[in-house]
């Protein structure tokens, strides 16, 4: 009886492999999800062109809503309202009247994950704006100019998702750093005197 019980466990088994054998060869020939890509953005500047990689397989829903964005060309004619030289660039968010564009629902924070995946707060990474609500952040980027490492992700703090990295323009990025800045529109400090225009942001083939 013993060996009858092991003979049907082991038949049985083998029918459950049969069935999956199917199942695995055609999952080991399936696509590479879009997830697991790298997309790259022309960022079109009064100043110049920058150009990044978005990290998908990262940030795969930050990737995803910034790349929504894009499609729309929400980001056609918004400007860099905020700029700090020993910080970021930040914009997507206002008009050149300072007029604030609409959005969608806001995009869940993913800054956890992308930093156990290794994105860090960077010179020269791309991460999502938001206000003191970790779970608030729409179409609004910045660019960080030098390393900001407390905007990372920590115990004590949501800390901010980044989500891509310049790969060329860096020269852009700095001339847009040391333009000159005061008050403009609703806001008291940091807005470039002569405004930095983002003209369009492109997917790159």
């Amino acid at each position: 009886m013993t060996h009858l019980k092991h003979h049907r466990r082991w038949a049985a088994l083998a029918l459950s492999l049969s069935l999956l054998t199917p199942w695995v060869a055609q999952a080991q020939n399936a696509p590479t999800p879009a997830s697991a890509s790298t997309p790259k953005v022309r960022i079109s500047t009064s100043m110049g062109d920058i150009e990044a990689e978005l990290y998908a397989d990262k940030a795969p829903k930050t990737v995803t809503n910034f790349v929504q964005y894009v499609n729309d060309k929400h980001y056609e004619s918004t400007i860099f309202h905020r700029v700090i030289p020993g910080f970021m660039l930040q914009g997507g968010g206002y008009d050149g009247q300072y007029r604030e564009k609409k959005t969608r629902a806001p995009v869940a924070h993913e800054g956890r994950q992308a930093l156990a995946a290794g994105l860090k707060n960077t010179t020269g990474t791309l991460a999502m704006a938001r206000t003191n609500d970790p779970q608030s952040a729409t179409a609004q980027f910045f660019i960080n100019v030098v390393d900001n490492a407390f905007l990372d992700p920590s115990f004590q703090s949501f800390g901010y998702t980044v989500f891509g990295k310049v790969t060329s323009g860096m020269d852009v990025v700095q001339k847009i750093r040391n333009t000159p800045t005061g008050a403009g529109g609703p806001f008291p400090t940091d807005v470039p005197r002569t405004p930095v225009v983002i003209q369009s942001i492109t997917l790159l083939k």
